[in-house]
């Protein structure tokens, strides 16, 4: 079985594994269960009714939008469990589990395959996560507190369109009480979602590459993790396939290690001359020439 046919069968069975508790559908309500605060290595929404696990970022935003409230009451919580599962996910493979296993980069990529007019991504919009990182999941929820002394999930609650469509349009369709509360702010979060959408079909991987702030804290590590991507001079003929057939639209030869690479492996099965191939142990490659055919 080629690479890609395994990472097609990996990427739905990490969206039914995490999402498993299908009862809830039925109850109208959130999976509670004892592990639901265990996160998950992937971008997948609390409030999604079936949700075993909980999403890192949400437990992030949580951890610095009480941290004032906490210190002030002598409670001293870190979060050092998230930041821990993060690293070390990051140091071992790099944004894997972005190409591998997240639900909404699946989604992302079975909407670009509609057949229309395509257009790349310009390379400084791929900085924005890390502004998203900062601003959102970090100072916002830390510095902005209301009158209890309590931060918001701003991220969550602004921005991320994996939660309108794996809690918000899940919820409302499952819950009559929630139905009636939607205001604004659904309509928005609505209205973001049907952005990426529609940029989803004519850009490749837009959302994990501009905005998702797990995917830049996983960029992080690429260079640095155990498991790398190797090129091999000698075999590049710069025919640009690995280019053509990226997710992510990388140059393999030019940059196999990139922030930007989700280790989908997808290089690996489109190098016909064997000059790409990944590797748990980082070795030092000779540059490859940058000339074009």
């Amino acid at each position: 079985m080629s690479l890609i046919k395994k990472r097609r069968w990996f990427q739905t069975f990490s969206f039914l594994a995490i999402n498993a508790y299908i009862p809830s559908w039925f109850k109208g309500e959130i999976y509670q269960g004892s592990i639901k605060g265990t996160c998950v290595p992937v971008l997948n929404c609390y409030s999604c009714p079936s949700a075993l696990g909980a999403c890192p970022m949400g437990a992030i935003q949580n951890f610095f939008a009480t941290s004032r409230f906490n210190i002030s009451i002598a409670q001293y919580q870190f979060g050092l469990y998230v930041i821990g599962f993060l690293g070390a996910v990051g140091s071992l493979v790099g944004r894997m589990p972005c190409g591998w296993l997240c639900p909404f980069g699946f989604l992302q990529e079975l909407m670009h395959k509609i057949k229309t007019k395509k257009f790349r991504i310009p390379k400084f919009l791929t900085y924005m996560k890390y502004v998203v990182l900062a601003a959102f999941v970090i100072l916002l929820p830390l510095l902005i507190m209301d009158e209890y002394g309590f931060g918001q999930t701003w991220f969550c609650k602004w921005i991320c369109p994996a939660g309108t469509l794996e809690a918000g349009l899940s919820l409302a369709a499952i819950s009559p009480d929630i139905r009636g509360q939607l205001g604004f702010l659904f309509s928005w979060k609505v209205w973001i979602l049907v952005l990426f959408f529609v940029w989803m079909i004519v850009s490749k991987r837009p959302f994990c590459r501009t905005t998702c702030p797990l995917g830049a804290v996983f960029a992080l590590f690429n260079k640095v993790s155990l498991f790398q991507i190797a090129t091999y001079e000698d075999k590049c003929t710069l025919c640009n396939k690995c280019w053509e057939d990226c997710p992510v639209d990388i140059k393999v030869y030019e940059g196999a290690n990139s922030p930007e690479c989700v280790r989908c492996l997808k290089c690996i099965d489109s190098c016909k001359f064997g000059a790409v191939d990944y590797e748990f142990i980082k070795k030092k490659q000779p540059k490859p020439s940058l000339q074009q055919n």
